[in-house]
């Protein structure tokens, strides 16, 4: 029998995919002009929302930086401020004076029980400090540790979220969208500025420490406008 062929090579290139999007403003305010804003604190809900697609096995943190931490501390950045000069003020406010809270609990079981996501609610008291405190970086490409909160996933073994997408996600059982999260933020200054919920300076969201200055010393926050940035990264897990 006389046959004839012709062939053809098919190739398949998988590339990894890891895309987070962002909505909501890039820019979120506290203007705290009220004394009532100072002792309860002001919360922006549902700041922002980010959405996860991923091809692969993916974590997701938040890490705040400012100018003044890649230098020396890990305060925020003094940009301008008010009134006369008091010996008792000072102007090196930690950036872990921001509080995070997401909308649901970190999608992975396997994430450290001591730290498990920002998903606690907003305290406004003393206890469980480090509930909420963002990790304060120098670097926000440097992965937070195994005992840092992530919004998902972690950095211990097993700890990582499997791939998927928001488009296509329905939550399941749970009626929750693991690919889905909604981001506020607060800030609760006290009187007369001392934040008390502010956590220690270690690059982490522990709570070995809480005032801004040391309790008693009569110091507190300068009057004026700080800044710092939050970073929200999504890596390979």
């Amino acid at each position: 029998n006389l046959i004839s062929e012709q062939n053809v090579t098919v190739t398949m290139d998988l590339q990894p995919v890891l895309q987070l999007s962002m909505q909501g403003s890039e820019t979120v305010s506290f203007v705290f002009s009220q004394i009532s804003e100072y002792i309860g604190g002001l919360t922006q809900y549902g700041a922002v929302d980010l959405s996860v697609s991923s091809t692969v096995d993916w974590c997701l943190y938040a890490a705040a930086f400012s100018s003044d931490a890649a230098d020396a501390e890990l305060n925020w950045t003094n940009m301008v401020t008010f009134g006369d000069s008091n010996p008792n003020s000072i102007t090196n406010l930690p950036i872990t004076v921001l509080q995070l809270f997401q909308s649901k609990p970190n999608p992975d079981t396997n994430s450290t029980a001591d730290s498990p996501s920002f998903a606690t609610a907003f305290d406004t008291g003393r206890a469980a400090l480090g509930e909420n405190n963002v990790y304060a970086s120098r670097d926000p490409f440097d992965r937070p540790s195994a005992d840092a909160r992530y919004i998902a996933g972690g950095n211990a073994g097993a700890a990582e979220v499997a791939g998927g997408s928001y488009l296509v996600d329905d939550g399941g059982a749970s009626g929750q969208n693991e690919f889905y999260f909604t981001i506020s933020f607060r800030v609760v200054p006290a009187l007369p500025g001392t934040y008390p919920r502010a956590t220690s300076e270690d690059q982490g969201n522990t709570d070995e420490t809480d005032d801004l200055v040391v309790r008693g010393d009569g110091r507190y926050a300068y009057p004026g406008v700080y800044t710092l940035n939050v970073k929200f990264v999504m890596v390979e897990c």
